[in-house]
């Protein structure tokens, strides 16, 4: 090593301190969503705001910068692919970051979002939008600052300062055309398929389907395709998620409905994903870029390829169809292969983003991603933030929620302070196409593989392209080279109109 191994180790131990109070605080905030007694909210609020006002004390001293930027400064003896170089750059980048956010107002956000996720969880079950306004206006209030503070004096706007924390180096206008781009044909495959005379029955997946059963199968599921159960768990919340609480130590969390099948098995299959990838990456550099996953499209990519590519192929349910059938008598008990397959792929706009078709999906995104730039940029107050997203949702989708719980209340990311995360769902979408495809061309038979319940040569495919690599290159280039071509639209829509147009039938 050409660098100073002193400084090095300095930095990284400092580093790995920091995320083990980040750690602490997440298992908290993990209880919060899991078992916390609702009482216990506003003290639980206090602890986690302290734990995290301590991180970012942590990640933002000053000799800890200055080692930084004089290792920074021998880069260019290094690999820059290479875990050092990896190290002191995504280090870097994150002191320059928290260093432009006073401790006062981390602790102030912090304690806002926790009590935002409680206030938000509230709301919902009660299905009213008005009590959770006021404390959602005040997490914008603060998201802005954090914006603004740290777009000075770059040519970011506040808003792309957000989404820079979630997709590196992302900006609004490219992802404008991105959207843009696959909208065009999205739209025009989604006419073909309301217009098909071939329709499947979606009443298959809306008869009773026993929670006990649910969880059954879907930890059977998530098991068989790879998730480790002695290095992480699978629970219930209101909000499906994945955390990490330590390098063998991965959370899952998903949520069942009795009358609606795909809500609990695709959710555990999305969220498996997603704990896949973080059970793939090296632990021994967990808390530093190396062992950290690259970016929230690329963490995005690997919940949707299991859930999508995987999980709504016929090979798929092939393998699973007796299981399934066994777990749901007398529900399943005269549905066929076919039928229940069909069902699963139905493409119908509908209301809530989570359990949507893969076609209508982006069409959600591309909602929530121009409402929270208004937010940002105050061209929307809050008040009329639920008018503004029924609007878009019947010129969007021709539907429009019966109420704030399965409208404008339906996801938790603005209550938990994410700002500008949810574009990093259609890059996700983007990349698990073209990676399952390029996975597919290499290794082949697929089809087989899966009928029988084999998962293990995907798994490890990605594994080694995409899961050791943490960050040591950006998204793009993960993909690229994993691919052999830059990120495009062109596997996701030929991915679904080859299914789709099949399964309805369409000629084209």
């Amino acid at each position: 090593m050409t660098m100073n191994q002193e400084q090095f180790e300095f930095v990284c131990e400092h580093a790995r301190g920091a995320m083990l109070l980040q750690t602490i605080a997440d298992t908290l905030e993990w209880d919060e969503r899991t078992g916390m007694p609702i009482a216990g909210g506003d003290y639980r609020a206090t602890q986690v705001s302290t734990l995290r006002g301590m991180v970012h004390h942590r990640r933002t001293d000053a000799k800890y910068g200055e080692t930084l930027q004089s290792l920074s400064e021998n880069l260019v003896h290094e690999d820059p692919a290479g875990d050092v170089a990896a190290t002191v750059r995504g280090l870097l980048r994150d002191w320059k970051r928290n260093h432009r956010l006073p401790q006062d107002l981390v602790e102030r956000t912090s304690r806002a979002t926790v009590k935002g996720q409680q206030r938000w969880d509230a709301a919902r079950r009660a299905d009213d939008f008005g009590m959770f306004q006021e404390t959602l206006a005040e997490i914008l209030d603060l998201k802005r600052e954090a914006g603004q503070r740290i777009a000075e004096g770059t040519d970011r706007s506040a808003y792309e300062a957000l989404l820079d924390e979630y997709e590196p180096d992302a900006r609004v206008e490219p992802l404008n055309q991105v959207f843009r781009d696959l909208r065009v044909p999205l739209v025009e495959l989604i006419e073909s398929i309301r217009e098909a005379p071939r329709q499947p029955n979606r009443s298959l997946l809306e008869r009773d389907f026993p929670i006990a059963a649910q969880r059954d199968l879907s930890r059977f599921v998530a098991e068989r395709v790879g998730f480790d159960f002695q290095a992480g768990r699978l629970d219930e919340t209101s909000h499906p998620f994945c955390t990490t609480l330590g390098p063998r130590d991965c959370r899952i969390l998903t949520r069942y409905d009795a009358n609606w099948l795909p809500a609990g098995l695709l959710g555990t299959l999305h969220e498996a994903g997603h704990g896949m990838y973080e059970q793939g990456l090296r632990a021994e550099w967990f808390g530093l870029p190396p062992g950290s996953y690259c970016s929230l499209g690329i963490h995005e990519s690997q919940s949707r390829l299991w859930e999508n590519q995987v999980g709504r192929s016929r090979p798929f349910w092939q393998w699973l169809f007796e299981r399934a059938r066994s777990n749901f008598s007398p529900a399943l008990d005269e549905v066929s292969l076919d039928e229940l397959h069909f069902a699963i792929n139905q493409i119908q706009p509908s209301l809530i983003r989570v359990e949507a078709d893969e076609a209508t999906y982006n069409l959600h995104i591309i909602i929530r991603f121009d409402l929270e730039q208004q937010l940002i940029a105050g061209t929307l107050s809050v008040k009329d933030l639920p008018e503004a997203w029924d609007a878009r949702y019947r010129s969007d989708l021709g539907v429009c929620a019966p109420s704030a719980a399965d409208g404008v209340l339906q996801d938790v990311h603005w209550s938990a302070g994410l700002i500008g995360y949810f574009p990093t769902y259609t890059l996700g979408n983007l990349a698990s196409a073209q990676l399952f495809d390029a996975a597919e061309a290499e290794l082949g038979g697929f089809e087989e593989m899966f009928s029988r319940g084999e998962f293990a040569p995907l798994l490890e495919w990605l594994r080694e392209r995409i899961h050791h690599r943490g960050q040591c290159e950006s998204g793009n280039d993960l993909v690229e080279k994993a691919t052999g071509k830059p990120l495009s639209a062109d596997s996701l829509m030929g991915y679904l109109s080859g299914k789709l147009r099949k399964l309805y039938r369409i000629a084209g």
